[in-house]
């Protein structure tokens, strides 16, 4: 594109940088290169790197440059790997396995825990797909200790109290007597542990099946796939981008 003019809807005082990442136009790293460049303009003026921008700013991208090409992928992470900030001698998802450049992961999935893991360069969707007030859809098959009785089911989709205050709703099904499936909209830390722990249960076996509209499926652990087309559109839908 030669020249971009883009309008700032958000409520909210944004860094340039992030502002222009997050419309696609190139990584906070790129952006602050056009800035110095004299590549970018807020309200007609060359913008300054750190700069902020409101609602009631219009910021004009001059010169060619090549827009940002997001990736999104669905991975399995298998159990002893952590998703973020190895300790010692632990693996981090982006150790364990080789990825494009700059994908990272959005949200956790304990060390002890498997399953489905977004990964993307695209750092919109974290906080649309991580923060609780868009109670977007989580889905886990859980595997606890012991048979369970109807109560702690019927305990399990209602609030629980945990340290930092009480779990939302969640929908909870019935595998068998010792396992069950648990839709969550929020995503605290090790909240289906601690959960199952309030209730005397102890977890011995979860995995992530679910986020929005994509499945992990039959992916092999370890492996990852493109999440693309009418899938990647029902996904970025689902979270308003």
């Amino acid at each position: 594109m030669s020249e971009q003019n883009i309008k700032n809807h958000s409520n909210l005082s944004v860094r340039i940088n992030k502002y222009l990442a997050h419309k696609g136009v190139a990584t906070r790293k790129g952006v602050d290169e056009l800035i110095t460049r004299g590549k970018v303009l807020i309200n007609g003026k060359l913008a300054k790197l750190g700069d902020q921008v409101t609602e009631t700013d219009t910021v004009e991208v001059r010169g060619v440059h090549h827009k940002k090409k997001f990736i999104y992928l669905a991975y399995h992470k298998p159990k002893g790997i952590v998703t973020t900030n190895p300790q010692k001698e632990e693996k981090d998802i982006l150790k364990n396995t080789k990825l494009p450049p700059d994908v990272f992961p959005v949200g956790r999935l304990d060390k002890d825990s498997y399953g489905l893991v977004i990964l993307t360069n695209d750092g919109r969707i974290t906080d649309r797909l991580l923060n609780p007030k868009y109670e977007h859809e989580k889905e886990y098959v859980v595997e606890v200790d012991r048979k369970f009785t109807p109560a702690f089911l019927k305990h399990m989709q209602e609030e629980i109290q945990l340290e930092e205050g009480k779990t939302k709703h969640a929908t909870v099904k019935r595998i068998n007597e010792t396992a069950f499936r648990i839709i969550l909209t929020e995503g605290k830390n090790r909240q289906i542990r601690r959960m199952t722990g309030k209730l005397g249960y102890t977890v011995r076996d979860l995995k992530r099946v679910r986020v929005q509209n994509i499945e992990l499926g039959k992916l092999p652990a370890n492996s990852h796939r493109d999440i693309q087309g009418e899938e990647l559109e029902k996904f970025l839908k689902s979270i308003q981008l």
